[in-house]
């Protein structure tokens, strides 16, 4: 699209957003797959400094372009979306992967949660190859997978150089994950049995050709590249490692300062670390304390912080017997969700949201779920992942707030809706920025489940309050690992003291934080300020006020910051009161 001089300033803005947009699909091929995108199947992404040089001149670039158009020249309206709030998104979002690029993040991405070999293979299950036609870029695309591995290496050797030593426990957890994988039979293996189109659905009858030719790819090119990665975690990362008692950012050149760029990253806000550590214990030691008393005496006669964490924990009658289990009372709640939602929103998705377990090579380190988003040509469905490793170590208080975390009223509601506001620019509703919003928006839905009445029972209750514990532990947790030089163990110590959560998943939980340093505090920072906005338009409103409608307006935006959001509110408020 070329823009003349005289175009108005709407239109530039438009212009440089589609630009922004088709240079981020271009450097992030894999990510344009994901969203439905085939025109890059062939490639990877490339991970080597010249090619993140220049994606940084093209970024500084558009952002220059962005500063340059007049704001009085665009249309105003905040509640609309108009030009003003896409311009202040692109903007934000363009010094956002400036800042990103800056810390040169991919040094540090050898661990379980976003390391590379992570990313990859827990993308591994969403590619799919929709047509004959695209088959032979799927398998060019085996050989820029194993360069991408390649070029990670050469990155994590470049960050040993300038003293950026992972933690020890995360690379070992990377290194069991890539065991589990390499491990694995061919003919389970997530790139050779990519989804495909079959004879009968197009005419294809070079399936069982490609099938042989992209399982010897795999055999041949990717799993010796996911080797040779192994290697260099244990031979070059693993003997420099940092010990668990050096786990955070706060023992590495330049950490403090890394630390503090991905706490403004990650909440969107000028918050520092201390601030987040005096509210995660307040919470902890104030807040949640009086409501665990409340629902205990009901659920459990009692009224003992002790006692009432014990019997989460240890009662067997509590746990479950087996993965099926887990299965049926996740689809329950998420059947029950869906049912309600209509009630409580103007908005609703379209696209639908499927239940899957979490592969078995990445299952004992990650997370007890997690969502992937629909992809927006609608080729496929959100999907809740469940964690299914050790299921008679799980609690059956758990499964219901976490299922309405990840995906209905959570993850879903919102990503789903975002990419469905097809009349915004594709950067604000397909990006994976802003993640105190989006994680903020997730946690909230946990409190407001029990406002739509989906807890079935005081239980359900409890583990909603055990997970709100716990995201107020990351305040302390994750800040006293990475700026006050907290062992690991002082970490597991504090979060088993103040979250009835299984010492098992607190460990992980505890390794994710070493790895992924900040993202962790964005959810209670985003659940808060979407309770404060909330309760703020209530007393203004009075009897005007409108949950589903507020609700419309936090998602109506698509994924925005805080900042943003706060405006839209704003906005909306006013609008009610001046009405």
């Amino acid at each position: 699209m070329t823009v003349s001089v005289s175009a108005t300033a709407s239109d530039r803005l438009g212009d440089l957003a589609e630009r922004y947009w088709e240079h981020r699909l271009t450097t992030s091929p894999l990510f344009a797959t994901f969203l439905g995108d085939h025109r890059f199947d062939d490639r990877a992404d490339n991970l080597s400094e010249a090619a993140e040089a220049d994606q940084r001149a093209h970024l500084v670039a558009f952002l220059h372009e962005a500063r340059a158009l007049d704001p009085d020249d665009l249309e105003a309206s905040v509640l609309d979306d108009g030009d003003r709030t896409t311009l202040d998104l692109l903007v934000g979002e363009l010094e956002e992967s400036i800042v990103a690029l800056d810390a040169r993040l991919v040094e540090l991405m050898s661990d379980q949660m976003q390391g590379v070999h992570a990313d990859l293979l827990t993308m591994a299950g969403q590619l799919s190859v929709p047509s004959a036609e695209l088959a032979p870029a799927a398998l060019t695309r085996i050989g820029a997978l194993a360069t991408m591995l390649d070029q990670a290496t050469t990155r994590f050797r470049a960050g040993l150089d300038r003293g950026r030593t992972p933690a020890r426990i995360n690379v070992e957890r990377s290194l069991n994950q890539l065991d589990g994988y390499l491990a694995s039979p061919l003919d389970t293996d997530p790139f050779a049995t990519i989804a495909a189109p079959t004879h009968q659905q197009d005419g294809w009858d070079g399936e069982a050709a490609w099938r042989a030719a992209m399982a010897d790819a795999v055999a041949t090119v990717l799993r010796p590249a996911f080797a040779r990665y192994r290697a260099v975690l244990a031979d070059d990362l693993l003997p420099v490692a940092r010990p668990d008692d050096r786990a955070g950012l706060q023992w590495i050149p330049g950490g403090p300062d890394l630390y503090r760029t991905l706490i403004r990253i990650h909440t969107g806000l000028d918050l520092t670390a201390e601030e987040l550590h005096r509210i995660g214990l307040e919470e902890v030691t104030e807040v949640l304390p009086a409501r665990y008393r409340e629902i205990g005496r009901r659920a459990f006669g009692t009224e003992d912080l002790a006692e009432i964490f014990h019997r989460l924990l240890e009662d067997p009658d509590l746990r479950y017997r087996d993965g099926e289990e887990i299965l049926a009372h996740a689809r329950q709640c998420l059947a029950d969700a869906t049912a309600a939602m209509g009630d409580w929103f103007g908005i609703l998705p379209q696209a639908p949201c499927e239940l899957t377990p979490v592969p078995e090579y990445l299952a004992a380190d990650a997370p007890a779920a997690y969502y992937t988003p629909p992809a927006p040509d609608g080729s496929r469905p959100g999907e809740y992942h469940v964690n299914l490793h050790d299921p008679t170590s799980k609690g059956r208080a758990e499964t219901a707030s976490i299922a309405f975390h990840e995906a209905i009223p959570g993850h879903h509601l919102q990503l789903a809706i975002a990419a469905e506001r097809t009349g915004l620019p594709a950067f604000r509703r397909l990006s994976w920025g802003h993640t105190a919003f989006v994680e903020g928006w997730a946690l909230y839905t946990e409190r407001l489940a029990d406002e739509m009445g989906l807890y079935r029972s005081d239980l359900d209750r409890l583990g909603m309050l055990a997970s709100d514990s716990w995201r107020a532990c990351r305040l302390v947790v994750d800040t006293g690992l990475h700026a006050l030089g907290w062992s690991r163990q002082q970490a597991i110590d504090f979060m088993v003291a103040h979250a009835p959560v299984s010492r098992d998943e607190i460990e992980t939980e505890v390794d994710r934080y070493i790895g992924m340093p900040g993202q962790a505090l964005a959810y209670k920072v985003g659940q808060r300020e979407i309770l404060r906005l909330r309760a703020d338009a209530e007393a203004r409103l009075g009897a005007r006020f409108s949950l589903p409608a507020f609700h419309d307006v936090v998602l109506g935006g698509a994924t925005v910051s805080l900042p943003v959001l706060a405006r839209r509110v704003e906005a909306w408020v006013q609008a009610e009161l001046s009405g």
